[in-house]
Protein backbone atom coordinates (compact mmCIF):
# COMPACT_ATOMS: atom_id res chain seq x y z
CA UNK A 1 0.00 0.00 0.00
CA UNK A 2 2.81 2.44 -1.09
CA UNK A 3 1.58 6.11 -0.70
CA UNK A 4 -1.42 5.45 1.98
CA UNK A 5 -1.27 7.57 5.36
CA UNK A 6 -0.34 6.16 7.99
CA UNK A 7 -3.12 6.11 10.84
CA UNK A 8 -3.53 4.72 14.22
CA UNK A 9 -6.69 1.91 14.05
CA UNK A 10 -8.76 2.03 17.10
CA UNK A 11 -11.34 -0.12 17.44
CA UNK A 12 -14.44 -0.03 19.88
CA UNK A 13 -13.97 4.12 20.05
CA UNK A 14 -17.47 5.20 20.65
CA UNK A 15 -16.55 5.65 23.89
CA UNK A 16 -14.97 4.78 27.63
CA UNK A 17 -11.29 3.43 26.84
CA UNK A 18 -11.32 3.54 23.50
CA UNK A 19 -12.57 7.34 23.38
CA UNK A 20 -10.38 8.26 25.74
CA UNK A 21 -7.08 6.70 23.82
CA UNK A 22 -8.48 8.16 20.40
CA UNK A 23 -8.15 11.91 22.13
CA UNK A 24 -4.64 10.89 24.02
CA UNK A 25 -3.46 9.62 20.33
CA UNK A 26 -4.81 12.84 18.67
CA UNK A 27 -3.49 15.13 21.36
CA UNK A 28 -0.12 13.82 20.81
CA UNK A 29 -0.10 14.74 16.90
CA UNK A 30 -1.25 10.69 15.68
CA UNK A 31 -3.70 10.53 12.85
CA UNK A 32 -6.50 8.32 13.84
CA UNK A 33 -9.49 5.85 12.44
CA UNK A 34 -11.70 5.03 14.37
CA UNK A 35 -13.90 1.97 13.91
CA UNK A 36 -16.90 1.35 15.93
CA UNK A 37 -20.79 0.06 15.61
CA UNK A 38 -22.35 3.69 16.88
CA UNK A 39 -21.98 5.99 13.98
CA UNK A 40 -23.60 8.58 15.72
CA UNK A 41 -20.68 8.86 18.65
CA UNK A 42 -17.73 7.99 16.38
CA UNK A 43 -19.10 11.51 14.40
CA UNK A 44 -19.31 13.30 17.42
CA UNK A 45 -15.81 12.28 18.92
CA UNK A 46 -14.11 12.91 14.99
CA UNK A 47 -15.74 16.67 15.97
CA UNK A 48 -14.28 16.86 18.63
CA UNK A 49 -10.98 15.73 17.70
CA UNK A 50 -11.32 17.89 14.57
CA UNK A 51 -11.80 21.15 16.81
CA UNK A 52 -8.60 20.60 18.80
CA UNK A 53 -6.89 21.28 15.21
CA UNK A 54 -6.26 17.69 14.45
CA UNK A 55 -6.65 16.19 10.86
CA UNK A 56 -10.53 14.77 11.29
CA UNK A 57 -10.04 10.68 11.82
CA UNK A 58 -11.62 8.85 9.44
CA UNK A 59 -14.55 6.59 11.02
CA UNK A 60 -16.55 3.70 10.29
CA UNK A 61 -19.51 2.08 11.68
CA UNK A 62 -18.74 -1.77 11.68
CA UNK A 63 -19.73 -4.46 14.21
CA UNK A 64 -16.15 -6.27 14.17
CA UNK A 65 -17.96 -9.63 15.37
CA UNK A 66 -19.49 -9.97 12.31
CA UNK A 67 -18.10 -12.58 9.44
CA UNK A 68 -15.85 -10.48 6.88
CA UNK A 69 -15.63 -7.33 9.46
CA UNK A 70 -12.03 -7.25 9.00
CA UNK A 71 -12.03 -7.66 5.64
CA UNK A 72 -14.37 -5.24 4.88
CA UNK A 73 -12.51 -2.75 7.23
CA UNK A 74 -9.42 -3.26 5.50
CA UNK A 75 -11.18 -2.34 2.38
CA UNK A 76 -12.56 0.43 3.18
CA UNK A 77 -9.51 1.67 4.77
CA UNK A 78 -7.59 0.97 1.28
CA UNK A 79 -9.92 3.26 -0.54
CA UNK A 80 -9.62 5.92 1.49
CA UNK A 81 -5.71 5.92 0.97
CA UNK A 82 -4.81 4.43 4.84
CA UNK A 83 -2.86 2.30 6.69
CA UNK A 84 -2.54 1.03 9.94
CA UNK A 85 0.92 1.69 11.29
CA UNK A 86 -0.87 1.31 15.02
CA UNK A 87 -3.74 -1.03 15.84
CA UNK A 88 -5.19 -0.69 18.88
CA UNK A 89 -7.55 -3.52 19.40
CA UNK A 90 -9.83 -2.17 22.22
CA UNK A 91 -13.75 -3.91 20.80
CA UNK A 92 -14.63 -5.83 23.82
CA UNK A 93 -17.26 -6.38 26.28
CA UNK A 94 -18.63 -8.81 28.90
CA UNK A 95 -21.80 -10.69 30.56
CA UNK A 96 -22.04 -11.09 34.07
CA UNK A 97 -23.83 -14.35 35.19
CA UNK A 98 -22.88 -18.20 34.97
CA UNK A 99 -22.14 -19.82 31.89
CA UNK A 100 -25.17 -22.43 31.85
CA UNK A 101 -27.73 -19.50 32.24
CA UNK A 102 -26.50 -16.91 30.19
CA UNK A 103 -28.13 -16.57 26.38
CA UNK A 104 -25.70 -18.69 24.74
CA UNK A 105 -25.65 -16.88 21.54
CA UNK A 106 -24.54 -13.54 23.69
CA UNK A 107 -21.65 -15.75 24.88
CA UNK A 108 -20.34 -16.64 21.52
CA UNK A 109 -20.50 -13.16 20.19
CA UNK A 110 -18.31 -12.57 23.23
CA UNK A 111 -15.89 -14.88 22.06
CA UNK A 112 -16.30 -13.90 18.29
CA UNK A 113 -15.30 -10.16 19.08
CA UNK A 114 -13.10 -10.33 22.06
CA UNK A 115 -10.74 -13.35 20.63
CA UNK A 116 -11.56 -14.22 16.93
CA UNK A 117 -11.70 -9.94 15.97
CA UNK A 118 -9.25 -8.85 17.50
CA UNK A 119 -6.78 -11.79 16.16
CA UNK A 120 -7.93 -11.82 12.64
CA UNK A 121 -7.71 -7.98 12.84
CA UNK A 122 -3.63 -8.37 14.28
CA UNK A 123 -2.96 -10.88 11.81
CA UNK A 124 -4.47 -9.01 8.87
CA UNK A 125 -2.85 -5.94 9.19
CA UNK A 126 0.60 -7.42 11.26
CA UNK A 127 2.62 -6.81 7.87
CA UNK A 128 1.58 -2.87 7.35
CA UNK A 129 2.47 -2.79 11.22
CA UNK A 130 5.87 -4.27 10.51
CA UNK A 131 6.69 -2.57 7.41
CA UNK A 132 6.01 0.65 9.69
CA UNK A 133 7.66 -0.58 12.24
CA UNK A 134 4.94 0.34 14.28
CA UNK A 135 2.73 -0.98 17.69
CA UNK A 136 0.03 -3.09 18.86
CA UNK A 137 -2.21 -2.66 22.08
CA UNK A 138 -4.40 -5.73 22.92
CA UNK A 139 -6.89 -3.90 25.65
CA UNK A 140 -7.07 -6.93 28.22
CA UNK A 141 -8.15 -6.77 31.76
CA UNK A 142 -7.28 -7.52 35.38
CA UNK A 143 -9.47 -10.49 34.75
CA UNK A 144 -7.13 -12.31 32.44
CA UNK A 145 -4.89 -12.64 35.17
CA UNK A 146 -7.91 -14.41 37.54
CA UNK A 147 -10.50 -17.95 37.01
CA UNK A 148 -14.23 -16.47 36.35
CA UNK A 149 -16.78 -18.36 37.79
CA UNK A 150 -19.58 -16.06 37.43
CA UNK A 151 -18.43 -14.17 33.92
CA UNK A 152 -16.18 -17.63 32.64
CA UNK A 153 -16.34 -16.53 29.70
CA UNK A 154 -15.01 -13.06 29.45
CA UNK A 155 -12.61 -14.11 31.80
CA UNK A 156 -11.12 -16.72 30.00
CA UNK A 157 -11.50 -14.35 26.61
CA UNK A 158 -9.10 -11.90 28.57
CA UNK A 159 -6.40 -14.71 29.38
CA UNK A 160 -6.75 -15.53 25.90
CA UNK A 161 -5.67 -11.75 25.20
CA UNK A 162 -2.89 -11.40 27.27
CA UNK A 163 -1.28 -14.61 26.64
CA UNK A 164 -1.31 -14.01 22.76
CA UNK A 165 -0.01 -10.66 23.37
CA UNK A 166 3.16 -11.60 25.36
CA UNK A 167 3.80 -13.98 23.14
CA UNK A 168 3.39 -11.88 20.32
CA UNK A 169 5.72 -9.33 21.13
CA UNK A 170 8.31 -12.54 21.71
CA UNK A 171 7.61 -13.41 18.53
CA UNK A 172 7.77 -10.23 16.96
CA UNK A 173 11.42 -8.63 19.29
CA UNK A 174 13.85 -7.31 16.57
CA UNK A 175 11.18 -6.64 14.02
CA UNK A 176 11.38 -3.01 15.21
CA UNK A 177 7.87 -3.84 16.43
CA UNK A 178 6.25 -3.96 20.54
CA UNK A 179 3.36 -5.21 21.55
CA UNK A 180 1.32 -4.54 24.81
CA UNK A 181 -1.36 -6.06 27.09
CA UNK A 182 -3.34 -3.36 28.17
CA UNK A 183 -4.86 -4.86 31.49
CA UNK A 184 -6.98 -2.44 33.82
CA UNK A 185 -9.27 -3.33 36.76
CA UNK A 186 -12.56 -1.90 37.20
CA UNK A 187 -13.12 1.19 34.95
CA UNK A 188 -15.74 4.00 35.04
CA UNK A 189 -17.07 3.16 31.56
CA UNK A 190 -20.32 1.37 29.83
CA UNK A 191 -19.07 -1.64 30.42
CA UNK A 192 -20.65 -2.65 33.64
CA UNK A 193 -24.43 -2.16 32.46
CA UNK A 194 -23.95 -3.83 29.17
CA UNK A 195 -22.66 -7.00 31.17
CA UNK A 196 -25.45 -6.81 33.94
CA UNK A 197 -23.31 -6.05 37.03
CA UNK A 198 -24.87 -3.71 39.84
CA UNK A 199 -23.91 -0.13 39.15
CA UNK A 200 -24.07 0.59 42.60
CA UNK A 201 -21.56 -1.45 43.99
CA UNK A 202 -18.90 -0.82 41.20
CA UNK A 203 -19.17 3.02 43.28
CA UNK A 204 -17.47 0.94 45.88
CA UNK A 205 -14.61 -1.03 44.57
CA UNK A 206 -11.28 0.63 43.30
CA UNK A 207 -11.72 1.79 40.42
CA UNK A 208 -10.11 4.59 38.02
CA UNK A 209 -11.57 6.72 34.97
CA UNK A 210 -11.11 5.63 31.76
CA UNK A 211 -9.22 9.35 31.00
CA UNK A 212 -6.39 7.77 33.24
CA UNK A 213 -6.01 4.48 31.94
CA UNK A 214 -5.88 5.62 28.26
CA UNK A 215 -3.15 7.53 29.66
CA UNK A 216 -1.19 4.75 31.58
CA UNK A 217 -1.73 2.81 28.19
CA UNK A 218 -0.54 5.54 26.01
CA UNK A 219 2.46 5.68 28.11
CA UNK A 220 3.58 2.02 28.57
CA UNK A 221 2.96 1.12 24.90
CA UNK A 222 5.52 4.43 23.72
CA UNK A 223 7.77 2.64 26.05
CA UNK A 224 7.58 -0.46 24.59
CA UNK A 225 6.19 -2.14 27.48
CA UNK A 226 4.62 -5.67 26.84
CA UNK A 227 1.95 -5.48 30.20
CA UNK A 228 0.64 -2.03 31.32
CA UNK A 229 -1.57 -2.78 34.46
CA UNK A 230 -2.57 0.85 35.95
CA UNK A 231 -3.38 1.46 39.36
CA UNK A 232 -1.21 -0.09 42.31
CA UNK A 233 -4.51 -2.31 43.39
CA UNK A 234 -4.63 -3.65 40.17
CA UNK A 235 -0.96 -4.48 40.34
CA UNK A 236 -1.17 -6.05 43.83
CA UNK A 237 -4.25 -8.22 42.09
CA UNK A 238 -2.38 -9.64 39.15
CA UNK A 239 0.73 -9.75 40.96
CA UNK A 240 -0.42 -11.61 44.24
CA UNK A 241 -3.94 -13.51 43.61
CA UNK A 242 -2.83 -16.04 40.84
CA UNK A 243 -0.10 -16.91 43.53
CA UNK A 244 -3.05 -18.68 45.40
CA UNK A 245 -4.29 -22.16 44.92
CA UNK A 246 -7.02 -22.49 42.69
CA UNK A 247 -9.26 -24.71 45.63
CA UNK A 248 -9.31 -21.21 47.73
CA UNK A 249 -9.44 -18.90 44.58
CA UNK A 250 -12.49 -20.28 42.78
CA UNK A 251 -14.90 -19.83 45.61
CA UNK A 252 -13.76 -16.77 46.90
CA UNK A 253 -14.07 -15.14 42.74
CA UNK A 254 -17.41 -16.70 42.47
CA UNK A 255 -18.53 -15.36 45.87
CA UNK A 256 -17.47 -11.73 44.66
CA UNK A 257 -18.93 -12.11 41.10
CA UNK A 258 -22.64 -12.98 42.86
CA UNK A 259 -22.19 -9.99 44.83
CA UNK A 260 -21.10 -7.03 41.92
CA UNK A 261 -24.08 -9.17 40.54
CA UNK A 262 -26.41 -7.81 43.36
CA UNK A 263 -27.45 -11.20 44.79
Amino acid sequence: MDGHRPVVLVTGASGGIGADLARVFAREGHDLALVARSADKLEALAGEIEAMGRTRPFTLSLDLAQPQACEALALALDEAGLTPSTLINNAGFGLAGRAAMLERAGQIEMIDLNIRALTELTLRFLPAVIAGRGRIMNVASVAGFLPGPGMAVYYATKAYVVSFSQALSQELEGAGVTVTALCPGVTATDFHARAGLDANLMKHMPGMSSKVVAEAGYKGLMKGRRLVVPGLFNKLVTGLLPLLPNGFLLPVMGRMQDRRMGK
